[in-house]
């Protein structure tokens, strides 16, 4: 497992900017990299805003045939392909429930939950998920993306967090991976010494109104506009 992480990584298949399910790079990693970044964009006068997204069904949404497909464009070895589409390819379930029908039923989509390769697949599937940013960052743990943009105006910040997010769509749904709008979020950072006006421009997503967020729970930490660490002890 540990040789393919790194031939994985050799190969280009993981973004520089993906976390979880990779040696090294957990939620501390994530938070401390977007935290970084925001303060960047600060120092350099923007005003700074991130868009926080979950991937909807994550695992359960792998399509063999792509991640093949991904795999092989890569340069992972035919082998290492036709291993993993055998993994994936003709699996059962069963429901285990009072009153439910205890026959196998196939499935033709998704990683087995439990198996140690499957988050890795699942890193692999949506690695393309990660645009590159000419004022801010992609970041991503596992199935939880951010996208933080800078810009000097909030208008400007706003139609670049939607156009960004539109890029992402489109390619997810090429992969057929939705996000849930329940738990997008959008927040306006600022720094402890602004005394502008307080933000409330919110972000229209898919014809659903996201209001800015004075506090934002990713990956067991909360966060303040202002990356106030007191909330988090609270």
């Amino acid at each position: 497992m540990v040789r393919y992480k790194n031939s994985a990584r050799s190969l280009g298949l993981l973004h520089p900017n993906q976390c979880g399910s990779l040696a090294g790079l957990g939620c501390f990693d994530a938070v401390a990299t977007l935290t970084h970044e925001v303060r960047l964009l600060q120092a350099a006068a923007f005003k700074v805003s991130t868009l926080f997204l979950d991937v909807k069904g994550g695992f359960d949404n792998v399509c063999t045939n792509k991640l093949a497909t991904i795999l092989a464009r890569g340069g992972v070895s035919a082998y290492l392909v036709a291993w993993i589409k055998s993994f994936l390819s003709k699996r059962q379930c069963r429901l285990i429930f009072q009153g439910a029908p205890k026959v196998f039923c196939p499935v033709a989509v998704g990683t087995p939950q439990g198996s140690p390769i499957s988050p890795l697949l699942f890193v692999h599937y949506i690695a393309s998920l990660h645009p590159t940013l000419p004022q801010g960052l992609a970041i991503s743990y596992v199935d939880d993306l951010t996208i933080t943009v800078g810009s000097d105006m909030v208008r400007s910040k706003i139609r670049a967090l939607q156009y960004y997010f539109g890029t992402i769509q489109r390619q997810g749904a090429d992969l057929g991976v939705e996000f849930s709008a329940p738990k997008t979020e959008l927040i306006h950072w600022r720094t402890p010494k602004d005394r502008s006006d307080v933000s409330f421009a919110p972000i229209v997503i898919n014809d659903m109104l996201f209001p800015p967020s004075q506090v934002v729970r990713w990956l067991g930490y909360w966060l303040t506009p202002t990356l106030h660490s007191s909330v988090h002890f609270l």
